[in-house]
């Protein structure tokens, strides 16, 4: 399958990264390289773009795609929870911008092979990383029903999550379960009828708790984000784009603690802490799609941007 993703927010997030021609830029989530030709096609002698994906099939698209500017472009397969140790091994000192694009591609999503759909009958994966030793199939197999409740109701907000987990754990005590239809059939069954008939799909937040549990998502987003700002030269830009509420208030609570870090009671004079803001949050509100890209890219509908800057001008 042709790897095919569009890049949302695209002119937002090509905008707050403030290219400079001779900047050194990392975008950690690379995927199809959509933001990222254009970020390579602004540098000129001097500028460097590093791009990072734990997706294999992802980096075999980018490098592709991104062939016309081998002379300026460093592909490295990883996860961007290694960024800092990957720009060292690179000699980068710092970056003028990152860029992390957060969640599922369009590519892995529609691509039956990978288990990320619950529209279709797949094998049970969700696995970014193909090396990955842990799947949906490990998780739905072998994890107890207290800790398939409690993914369910913190990474996908499911009501019915105990439920839902007391039931795969009985159905697999008959056989392993295999496929997303299976998956499936399961969910349907414990979610009462009126509840699927007023909210849609059913699916949706287990698969999501299943696949943010099965790629680390969350923790490798909370652990990266102080890191990122570190690796920032003065004025660069950390642009994440995220795609549901748990995701962004990680962003949001992240930036707002770099901006402000002062843990001083509010009633003390002048600071004695000593924790110095690392810059400013230059999205107070996230920035999300407009009409027009919403009515061509209906997977944008959820998509917000937030941005950082490094406090400090570029020598």
């Amino acid at each position: 399958m042709e790897f095919h993703h569009i890049p949302v927010l695209f002119e937002e997030t090509i905008a707050n990264l403030n290219i400079r021609p001779s900047g050194i830029y990392i975008d950690g989530t690379l995927g199809g390289a959509g933001h990222s030709y254009e970020i390579a096609k602004r540098l000129t002698e001097g500028g460097r773009l590093v791009g990072i994906d734990q997706d294999e099939d992802a980096i075999q698209a980018a490098t592709a795609h991104l062939s016309p500017f081998a002379d300026r472009v460093t592909i490295v397969h990883d996860n961007y929870e290694h960024i800092p140790e990957i720009a060292e091994r690179l000699g980068i000192r710092e970056a003028d911008g990152i860029l992390l694009d957060i969640g599922v591609s369009s590519y892995q999503l529609d691509n039956p092979e990978r288990g990320f759909s619950y529209n279709e009958d797949e094998p049970l994966d969700m696995r970014m990383d193909q090396e990955n030793p842990v799947s949906a199939k490990t998780i739905v197999n072998t994890w107890s029903a207290e800790d398939l409740a409690r993914i369910l109701k913190d990474y996908g907000e499911e009501r019915y999550a105990g439920r839902i987990a007391e039931n795969i754990a009985k159905a697999r005590e008959q056989h392993p379960l295999e496929t997303t239809g299976e998956l499936v059939a399961i969910i349907r069954s414990s979610i009462p009828m009126k509840m699927q008939e007023k909210y849609g799909n059913p699916c949706k937040r287990t698969f999501q708790a299943i696949r943010i549990a099965c790629n680390r998502e969350l923790d490798v987003l909370q652990d990266s984000i102080d890191s990122l700002i570190d690796l920032l030269a003065p004025g660069g830009r950390l642009c994440i784009i995220t795609f549901h509420s748990l995701e962004d208030r990680i962003v949001k609570n992240a930036f707002r603690r770099n901006e402000n870090p002062c843990t001083c009671p509010p009633e003390f004079p002048v600071c004695v802490c000593g924790k110095k803001s690392k810059g400013t949050v230059i999205t107070k509100k996230p920035i999300t799609a407009s009409e027009e890209e919403l009515a061509a890219n209906k997977r944008a509908a959820s998509a917000k941007l937030r941005v950082f800057e490094k406090i400090g001008i570029k020598q």
